[in-house]
């Protein structure tokens, strides 16, 4: 895509904006969760938040896909961004607002190449460990069965969840509950490969950057060899008297 296209400057003038969008999104729905107590006009303000947010990401996908110059190959490679406004969308499927934000502010993030991967892998992490703990909180709270009851409980729950360590102390019993788990051990399992490939990244790198140094010093050195037997051959020519006459000459 060309830097200077519509489509760009929209990205890069709307990227901050909507990330602050995010982090309004993330309070909006942890309040009801936290603090369960909160009154009607609390909570309904919290949603009409949410669905604002949802709202600005949904008109975001909307104008960018207008100024796509390629709306078809747009759409192909960017059609998790459609999922994720779609979704929320279907009644049952209200909880994945939280699913869509997180995944359409990483669609976002990825395009600024200014925030590093480790940042990236940082910020994921911990979006995924706060909106892991949060959605099941509020599934798991009321379920007759459920041994998530407060938000410390869920933490630990998305912590062990995520490494795949898996104790066993807490665990969903919802339908709804075990697939945020799917949804969570997978992100684990993906981030830890990320994180993986960049560390073997880096190693690699850093040895064929030794290699190149090594491969460079070592060329350097034969180049001085052959200058050095030059002037040595150069000086045994000049050290031999002028008018001497080889023996192989004399009759």
């Amino acid at each position: 895509m060309d830097d200077g296209s519509a489509q760009h400057r929209w990205e890069r003038r709307t990227q901050r904006p909507l990330m602050g969008l995010a982090v309004v999104f993330a309070v909006a729905y942890a309040v009801p969760i936290v603090w369960p107590d909160a009154s009607r006009g609390v909570t309904g303000a919290c949603e009409v938040v949410e669905w604002v947010v949802w709202g600005a990401f949904s008109l975001d996908y909307l104008v960018r896909l207008a100024l796509a110059e390629r709306r078809g190959e747009f759409l192909r490679t960017h059609w998790l961004d459609l999922c994720a406004v779609l979704l929320p969308l279907i009644q049952p499927l209200r909880l994945l607002r939280v699913v869509a934000t997180v995944l359409l502010v990483g669609q976002r993030s990825r395009m600024a190449t200014q925030i590093r991967l480790t940042t990236y892998v940082a910020g994921a992490v911990v979006a995924l460990m706060m909106f892991g703990s949060l959605a099941v909180l509020s599934v798991e709270r009321e379920s007759p069965d459920g041994n998530i009851k407060s938000m410390g409980d869920a933490v630990w729950w998305s912590f062990t969840t995520m490494t795949t360590v898996g104790y066993g102390d807490h665990a969903p019993t919802t339908g709804l509950g075990r697939l945020i788990a799917v949804g969570l051990m997978l992100s684990g399992i993906a981030l830890l490969g990320v994180v993986t490939a960049n560390i073997a990244a880096w190693f690699i790198a850093r040895f064929e950057s030794d290699d190149v140094e090594e491969r460079r010093q070592t060329a350097a050195i034969e180049a001085l060899t052959e200058e050095v037997r030059a002037l040595r051959a150069q000086v045994a020519a000049l050290s031999e008297p002028s008018g001497k006459v080889p023996e192989k000459g004399r009759t």
